[in-house]
């Protein structure tokens, strides 16, 4: 298991994402008075470019429950990763993990190693999905903003091959959607469903939105949806029954507004928390309370 003394790897740096940042943490918001759980979260990603310490786990863990965001889903979507947060949810009782490759690895796996590179790294997956920390296959599904049509059949292929892979162990699907609505949920009606699919950083539209309720899914929301030019977002969270949302970080990204650009951590739910309420139309306990129960359904207790 890897040592979770020190991140895996570092945010994409401003060269790389062609975005300028504001590396100076923000401060805590005013704390929930009811908790909730960061249904995505990966602890193990540093601020590529230097100027933010990374807080590691202790810290990250603590600056959280301080605001009532006391449990964390910890993702891994790739193998240094995968490994790493099985390490830190076996030793920090507030973390539980979620294994996979994600959509994008997959793909350079097989452009790097060929097919029994593909094979041996998705073995190491299954091999680790099956620990009791880990309480979900993902993030798992297809993204056609980063991969380009030659890596397509490699991604749909791991994709199957997860889903399979959670119905065999009885755990939950998280789902990385990027620019390909139709087609996850073609694999997905096509495979057959997991007992529980959570779309995280949920990206479609209203319509969407009741579909995926209509079939017992769940959708994640981050800090995208507070901003500004969110409205679908928004709209999405009015449209989904309450019993069907989840929040989440994806930090060290989409950090939300007023601190879009800034590194973000899971302290910082409560302003999606607010803005979930808000668009939904119902009091701030009521959607915490059900964020809380409806993350407790999908990634089981603590």
């Amino acid at each position: 298991m890897s040592s979770t003394d020190e991140p895996v790897r570092a945010r994409a740096t401003t060269q790389e994402t062609g975005h300028s940042r504001q590396l100076e943490r923000p401060p805590l918001p005013d704390p929930l008075r009811t908790p909730v759980i960061d249904t995505h979260c990966h602890l193990d990603i540093a601020d590529g470019d230097g100027g933010a310490e990374w807080l590691g786990v202790h810290e990250a863990v603590e600056r959280a429950s301080a605001v009532g965001v006391t449990r964390i889903v910890q993702v891994g979507c790739d193998l240094p990763s995968a490994r790493w947060s099985v390490a830190a949810a076996a030793d920090h009782p507030a973390l539980v993990a979620t294994v996979a490759l994600h959509p994008n690895e997959g793909p350079r796996i097989f452009a790097a190693g060929g097919r029994n590179a593909l094979d041996e790294a998705y073995a190491e997956i299954a091999e680790l999905a099956t620990l009791p920390q880990v309480r979900a296959v993902g993030e798992t599904g297809l993204d056609f903003f980063r991969t380009g049509q030659d890596g397509r059949g490699v991604q749909e292929e791991f994709f199957r091959r997860h889903i399979a892979l959670a119905k065999d162990l009885g755990k939950a699907l998280v789902i990385h959607d990027r620019d390909a609505h139709a087609d996850v949920v073609r694999v997905l009606e096509d495979e057959g469903p997991p007992s529980a699919v959570v779309f995280h950083c949920y990206s479609g539209d209203a319509d969407m939105a009741r579909y995926c309720a209509e079939r017992g899914w769940y959708l994640s929301f981050a800090g995208t949806v507070t901003f500004k030019n969110a409205v679908a977002l928004r709209e999405s969270v009015a449209a989904a029954p309450l019993d069907r949302v989840l929040v989440e970080t994806d930090a060290p990204y989409l950090t939300p507004t007023p601190f879009r650009g800034r590194p973000n951590a899971s302290y910082l739910v409560p302003l999606t928390v607010r803005v979930m309420a808000d668009s939904a139309g119902v009091a701030e306990d009521a959607m915490a309370t059900a964020l809380w129960d409806n993350a407790q359904r999908v990634f089981g207790p603590w």
